[in-house]
């Protein structure tokens, strides 16, 4: 090509000199030229025909490719082909054409074949399995594997050396680079035993204070895990810290279908006494103790007998107490609350006595796991609870407030 356009300058009345640096000159401008409308017909044509061709097909996953630009970076390898068929033009400058061009090539390819593994990831996150088995944490150590040869490749292209030695300078130090990439294998490690001893899925609610995470999973790779909390604010946790320290995951709460009420009221003991006859007749009117109190009043009726029990004093012998009584009732009431799991543990029982009065604690699983829910089926019996307790002659306890002194105050005035 050269010659052939040095001869037209030179029959042009062009002296010879000045014909080889002008012809060199065309050649490279026409080359670049052909390039250019390679690329443009390549983008233009080929992958305007491809995303038609994808957008009717019926399959997905290439349509994931198309989202990813798998296909924008190899779709530039051909331009860069002429480039580089090209390249004998300049025998002077040859071997660097085609070194950087078949360097260019190789990082278009480094590039697609990234963008395709991400495509992969994402149809994969599409299947439920994703959530229990996710694969990015692998895909991420095939990128750097792939990274790290196509970075040896491009190198020894361009100092025109063999891979092989530059691979066993890599392998005289090991130990830099096993102190470069000491997250990403401790990662990787992390990653395996994650999966492997199922601790971690995707969309688990976990608690880890260590580092300020209380929330839904939403990402694992090979070097963290993304966790969502409450307030919407996200939490970036090393992979390997999750091996290393502890934490709590709530799914065995939310496979189980029930979600645990575990908490006490606090009754004054000063207004806890046995139950005389008319508390007794009174409390019969209960609909969910009712049959209790029948049942049990002739059981102790039947044992004071037995036993001739003087009943001149009421310390002697058997009698109901209005806190056994109310805890009693708790029991029932739960048993027969309809939003209350009947297949998982109820109790209602006290706790040892404090300064703040005697603990009544309630425990018992709701039949569902919804946050919003939880709270309101909660509530809605504590609201009961605190409302039902006067009439067992019992009082909640709490400390004086300011109201309290007032009226102290003012009866003393």
């Amino acid at each position: 090509m050269i010659e052939v356009i040095k001869s037209l300058l030179i029959d042009y009345g062009a002296n010879e000199s000045f014909s080889m640096y002008l012809s060199y000159a065309i050649a490279a401008i026409i080359i670049v030229i052909t390039s250019l409308l390679v690329d443009i017909i390549s983008k233009r044509v080929l992958l305007k025909l491809l995303r038609v061709s994808i957008s009717r097909s019926k399959t997905k996953w290439d349509d994931v490719l198309l989202e990813k630009k798998v296909f924008e970076r190899i779709i530039h390898i051909p331009s860069v082909l002429v480039i580089h068929v090209f390249a004998p033009v300049f025998p002077i400058y040859q071997s660097w054409i085609q070194r950087l061009a078949f360097s260019y090539i190789i990082l278009n390819i480094l590039i697609s074949f990234s963008r395709a593994l991400d495509a992969v990831d994402k149809i994969y996150r599409s299947y439920e399995v994703s959530k229990v088995r996710p694969i990015k944490g692998y895909l991420q150590v095939i990128k750097i594997f792939v990274s790290i040869t196509a970075t040896i490749i491009i190198i020894s292209i361009l100092i025109d050396r063999s891979p092989w030695i530059l691979l066993s300078g890599i392998g005289a130090a090991t130990a830099v680079l096993i102190l470069v990439f000491q997250n990403s294998l401790l990662g990787l490690v992390a990653s395996i035993q994650l999966i492997t001893n199922d601790m971690l899925q995707i969309g688990d609610w976990i608690e880890m204070p260590t580092h300020g995470a209380d929330g839904d999973v939403i990402d694992i790779s090979l070097h963290t895990v993304k966790v969502q909390n409450w307030d919407k604010t996200i939490i970036t946790i090393p992979t390997h810290a999750l091996i290393s320290n502890s934490f709590k995951n709530w799914r065995g709460m939310t496979a189980s279908g029930g979600r645990r009420i575990k908490r006490a009221i606090y009754v004054d003991m000063t207004s806890i006494k046995f139950c005389d006859e008319e508390m007794l007749e009174r409390f019969k009117e209960i609909q969910y103790i009712k049959e209790y109190l029948n049942n049990k009043i002739e059981e102790i009726d039947r044992y004071n007998e037995v036993h001739s029990v003087n009943l001149l004093n009421i310390v002697n012998g058997r009698h109901l107490t209005n806190i056994g009584t109310f805890r009693v009732y708790i029991e029932n009431y739960i048993k027969n609350h309809p939003m209350i799991n009947k297949n998982m543990t109820q109790m209602v029982r006290q706790l040892q006595p404090t300064e703040n009065g005697l603990p009544i604690e309630i425990y018992a699983f709701t039949n569902g796991t919804a946050w919003t829910d939880y709270e309101e089926i909660q509530s809605n019996i504590f609201d009961h609870i605190l409302a039902v307790i006067p009439m067992f002659d019992l009082r909640i306890y709490q400390g004086p407030t300011g109201y309290d002194l007032r009226n102290v105050v003012r009866d003393l005035t």
